[in-house]
């Protein structure tokens, strides 16, 4: 047996002047907005740390050879070739 609602009920849904109830999407009490803005500050961090591991870690030469010397306009910073005439061999 469906549910059939009161008169008084299917008056008052009919009304401009009755509440209108909205429930806000969200997991486990987290709502767009607030997911949105953890998942900010989250990438920003995560850009943050990422950036200091690579400069951090930019002196070895694995790291500045697979790395850091193919980003375009680093690749000549990173260069640590030696001159041949500076070369004692």
């Amino acid at each position: 047996m469906p549910f059939t609602p009161t008169l008084r009920r299917a008056a008052a849904q009919a009304s401009a002047f009755a509440p209108k109830y909205y429930t806000p999407r969200n997991v486990n009490g987290l709502g767009f907005g607030d997911a949105f803005r953890i998942g900010t500050l989250a990438g920003s961090f995560g850009v943050a740390a990422g950036t200091f591991a690579l400069f951090f870690f930019g002196e070895i030469p694995r790291v500045r050879k697979d790395i850091l010397q193919k980003v375009p306009f680093l690749d000549t910073y990173f260069d640590r070739t030696i001159a041949p005439e500076d070369n004692p061999f």
